[in-house]
């Protein structure tokens, strides 16, 4: 009831303010108010807005005490009072303060992404990276790292980057009214290929790719229901307005000398915007982008990312929610983050589905089919098994994971995704062999299970090659693999006595963001795969085949592939 008579009572000053006999203002000085204070709280936010209103009116008010006009014109002067009452509500409203995370909120934040006994050099890290295109006229359309640790939240960007880039350049020009439609829709069923004409994007057609991308990975996050972006209250409203130049200017003065040590530091910096409309929230980080290119860009992304999520559904998504998302030593992006830009939520394995362990406990890995996917060195290394929801995405891109660094690795024509006769039978083969395997990504199964496997597969084995795998009393899949190679095809097999079978060449792109390196790369032709560089011609088939950690990581996806590069390997360090 108090505030509805305080409304009443704004109206009516508003109002009066242009009748020839004004009462007595509310303040007693005009309150002259250019950039308005954040308001701490949604009812701190309200009382502002009042107050903005009611300074319109006290200024008003006093012009028409030096000028009354005749009583003639009242009836005219109310109807502009209503007017400019109206217009003063709407510039009010208007007003984006952004919302405050509450004390709880911060602390549950910041110990979620940092833990409690986190180093300045890796909150410096995370503090210094922001989302910038590269400078290098044949690498423009990559983003570019200068810090340790974000590559993470970088790399996925890109992905989803390339994608809008390379498969829909024709969308881009578009507004986003309908950009959720995008996460769940293919150009087409038929073949379609790219330009590798890099250099050709605009620097407008890169700046609404990345936001296209932005809004497209918080929407996932956010369920396809709803987006929050994570701004600085310092600059957010300042840059609203400004052009060009003016805009780093302001963020630089503002940025100077801030830093985010504390959940208390990141609650009073940090303004949180809700979106619904997918319309609306394209908007706001369009006028919002200088920001994420600041140095506090890759945080504020990852921080909106979370919020979209829900932080109590993040930590629901996780095996072990006890841990920080940015794991130390070195600050690097756990896989939780990668997996939540990638699919929407914050689990920790690579496989899909779940895997129960028994006793009523379970691991949790990827449910659905993905946009871009991802690759790992550490699957040819056999400490995880990613699954065909990562490996098998509905674009030819895939983040690509190293002991210690994110990179990007895609193709330009989605043909390299269709499977032939023989891939189809290896998918089959692997399917069913991971759907027993209980080991955690270890590639290995029980006795029991490999029959089970067998009679799903239609393999027949001869009884002593079955004796020899079974002897152990487990079945390893690189010796499985070994005897399905060998294995004539009328008793299940793979044997291929030509080398033909099922041979395609292609090409692959490799991007590295780091700046020491973005412009290592390498374009290499493989028999079912290759590895790409910058300014490398397509490598015959006839040379011989050459080895760096990323063809490791190429045959987890294509296993027969046999790679070949001109110039240095490329670099997924």
């Amino acid at each position: 009831m108090a505030d509805q008579q305080e409304e009443e009572d704004l109206r009516m000053a508003l109002r009066m303010s242009m009748q020839n006999s004004p009462p007595e203002p509310k303040r007693s000085k005009p309150r002259d108010t250019a950039i308005l204070p954040a308001a701490k709280t949604p009812e701190e936010s309200r009382q502002l807005q009042r107050e903005l209103m009611a300074a319109a009116a006290e200024k008003r008010m006093l012009a028409a005490a030096k000028a009354a006009p005749p009583s003639s014109s009242q009836s005219k002067n109310e109807r502009s009072g209503d007017f400019e009452m109206k217009e003063a509500e709407k510039k009010a409203k208007e007003v984006n303060l952004g919302n405050e995370l509450s004390d709880k909120e911060a602390h549950q934040l910041f110990a979620m992404v940092f833990g409690t006994g986190v180093s300045k050099d890796i909150l410096a890290q995370w503090s210094n990276q922001g989302i910038r295109f590269s400078p290098d006229p044949e690498t423009s359309m990559g983003l570019v790292q200068h810090e340790g640790g974000p590559c993470g939240v970088l790399a996925t960007i890109q992905a989803f980057v390339l994608k809008h880039l390379l498969f829909f350049p024709d969308e881009l020009g578009k507004v986003a009214a309908n950009m959720p439609q995008n996460l769940n829709s293919r150009r087409s069923k038929s073949q379609y290929v790219a330009s590798n004409n890099f250099s050709a994007f605009t620097e407008d057609a890169k700046a609404r790719a990345l936001v296209k991308s932005m809004s497209e990975m918080l929407f996932l996050c956010g369920n396809n229901k709803r987006a929050v972006i994570a701004t600085l209250s310092v600059i957010s409203h300042g840059i609203e307005g400004s052009e060009g130049s003016s805009k780093d200017v302001i963020i630089a003065q503002a940025l100077e000398g801030l830093s985010i040590e504390s959940a208390s530091d990141l609650q009073k910096v940090l303004r949180v915007d809700r979106y619904t409309s997918p319309t609306s929230a394209f908007k706001r980080l369009e006028a919002m982008i200088p920001i994420f290119q600041s140095r506090m860009g890759a945080l504020l992304f990852l921080i909106s990312a979370l919020l979209s999520r829900g932080l109590d559904c993040v930590q629901a998504d996780r095996d072990d929610p006890s841990q920080p998302l940015v794991t130390a030593p070195f600050g690097h992006a756990s896989q939780e983050i990668v997996n939540l830009l990638l699919c929407g939520q914050a689990v920790p394995n690579v496989f899909d589905g779940r895997m129960d362990l028994g006793g009523g406990m379970f691991l949790k890995g990827i449910f659905t089919s993905v946009e871009v996917g991802f690759l790992t060195l550490l699957e040819s290394l056999n400490f995880c098994k990613v699954g065909q929801n990562l490996k098998c995405p509905k674009w030819p891109i895939w983040v690509v994971g190293s002991e210690s660094h994110y990179t990007v690795l895609f193709a330009l024509d989605t043909a390299v995704q269709d499977e032939n006769e023989l891939e189809e039978r290896e998918s089959q083969i692997r399917k069913a062999f991971d759907a027993q395997d209980q080991s955690g990504g270890g590639g290995f199964i029980s006795v029991e299970a490999f029959h089970q496997v067998l009679r799903e597969t239609s393999i027949r084995l001869r009884s002593e090659k079955l004796d020899s795998l079974c002897n152990s009393g487990f079945i390893v899949w690189s010796e499985f693999w070994q005897v399905i190679l060998d294995l004539d095809k009328n008793l299940g097999g793979l044997k291929d006595s030509t080398g033909q079978m099922g041979r395609k060449i292609f090409d692959l792109y490799h991007f590295n963001g780091i700046a020491k390196s973005d412009l290592n790369g390498s374009q290499a032709t493989t028999e079912g795969s290759e590895s790409s560089q910058k300014d490398a011609e397509v490598a015959k088939p006839e040379q011989p085949p050459q080895h760096a950690p990323l063809a490791d990581c190429i045959r987890t996806r294509w296993p027969r592939a046999v790679c070949n590069w001109i110039g240095d390997p490329p670099s997924i360090v």
